[in-house]
């Protein structure tokens, strides 16, 4: 495959993935805002139909009036809209997309040697492991005796999850392990729609449709994985965004900074579910950001004390070395015309070709090859520590010269 064509398949994957995860994140939390806004029907007839909550509203110039039954109308209408393919389609993109660029390519945006030298068959089988496994255990969780329980249930997950994090950033790359995590809930909250909430809503049309009372379990069900997928939401939509910023999937302990992202996410849908049932305690709010800030502390860059400087050599890294380094190791990607077959442009528009050029991008240079050691991307072109360290203290001189 080109590398041109490569790039328009996956450009339009991503926005794809991109439009239909906006209408299904945007009719969940519209449905979690409608449940929770509910009032008494004002009206006796409607509370004799079996309504048992409604809300006006006003949006783009129009009024509207909702209303929910406790069960069902005494008749069905003839039309009646369902919500899932948005779901859907927003899964099958995005396993295209991981298909495309972490499975296909995995060689370089999987498989980190310096994490762990596995081999591309290997990689791909654990990566379809996880997401299915990871389907099966929650299931397994929620219909066991531990899913009646909310607090034993989240506490179980959270556990699970971090055990997961942990796992899967010491198999893949930073980037990968974040995605395959990501890909993980949103294999979940899919499975929810597909296995639990859509056949329970069939059944309750069915039950009307034969003059019998549905199954309650359906609704109760349906319910709780509802709950759940909001909980997920923001988690996902942070793995989602995380692959422009390695100063997260990069770091040490990115496992660690992705469960407390994961939390905070959590802690924030937490204190907006309970927000629109009316007033709402900012005990998860305070929670979320003393978590964010203590993320923000880990997170941030520390310089590397060299073997070199160790040694004591301080000696001057002259600009034609650290040139040289940075053209040998980073160019076949990061120039006007990348040599590199899986490239067809320099990735985000970055290239080496000058020392202008590198002295520009010294920053991004220092961030992404020294102190986040994510670049070269799976370290494709075998830069040595000896190399990073070199380019570090270059980049420590050039900012006492400025």
């Amino acid at each position: 495959m080109s590398a041109y064509l490569f790039d328009w398949i996956n450009l339009l994957g991503r926005w794809v993935h991109m439009i239909t995860g906006i209408a299904w994140i945007g009719a969940s939390f519209y449905f979690v805002w409608l449940d929770n806004h509910l009032e008494a029907p004002k009206e006796n007839a409607d509370s004799d139909k079996g309504v048992s909550g409604e809300i006006w509203s006003v949006h783009g110039g129009g009024f509207y009036h909702a209303q929910k039954y406790q069960v069902a109308p005494p008749k069905l209408p003839e039309t009646l809209h369902w919500f899932k393919w948005e779901a859907y389609t927003t899964w099958i993109s995005g396993m295209f997309l991981m298909a495309l660029m972490y499975w296909y390519g995995a060689e370089i945006y999987l498989i980190d040697t310096g994490v762990a030298d596995i081999s591309r068959p290997l990689a791909i089988a654990i990566g379809i492991a996880v997401i299915a496994l990871g389907w099966f255990g929650y299931n397994w969780l929620c219909e066991s005796k531990i899913g009646s329980s909310e607090r034993n249930f989240a506490l179980i997950v959270l556990v699970v999850l971090t055990a997961l994090a942990f796992f899967l950033c010491q198999i893949f790359s930073g980037r990968g392990a974040y995605m395959h995590y990501g890909a993980v809930l949103g294999t979940i909250m899919v499975g929810n729609v597909f296995f639990v909430i859509i056949p329970g809503q069939k059944d309750l049309v069915k039950a009307k449709a034969e003059g019998r009372s549905p199954n309650p379990v359906h609704g109760i069900r349906g319910k709780q994985r509802s709950v759940h997928n909001t909980y997920f939401t923001l988690p996902v939509l942070f793995v989602m965004i995380s692959n422009h910023y390695a100063l997260t999937y990069g770091h040490q302990y990115n496992w660690l900074i992705l469960i407390a992202i994961t939390l905070i996410g959590a802690l924030i849908r937490i204190y907006f579910v309970a927000r629109h049932k009316g007033k709402a305690s900012l005990l998860p709010i305070y929670i979320a950001a003393v978590l964010l800030v203590a993320v923000i502390a880990i997170a941030a860059p520390r310089a590397k004390t060299s073997a070199a400087a160790n040694a004591g050599d301080n000696a001057e890294v002259t600009m034609a070395a650290a040139t040289a380094i940075i053209q040998e190791r980073c160019s076949s990607c990061h120039a006007s015309a990348p040599t590199h077959a899986g490239f067809q442009a320099a990735p985000n528009g970055i290239v080496f070709d000058t020392e202008q050029d590198i002295i520009r991008h010294a920053g991004a240079i220092n961030q992404q090859s020294v102190l986040t050691n994510v670049m070269p991307i799976g370290n494709l072109t075998g830069m040595t520590d000896a190399e990073r360290d070199l380019i570090g203290r270059w980049f420590q001189q050039l900012g006492t010269t400025q």
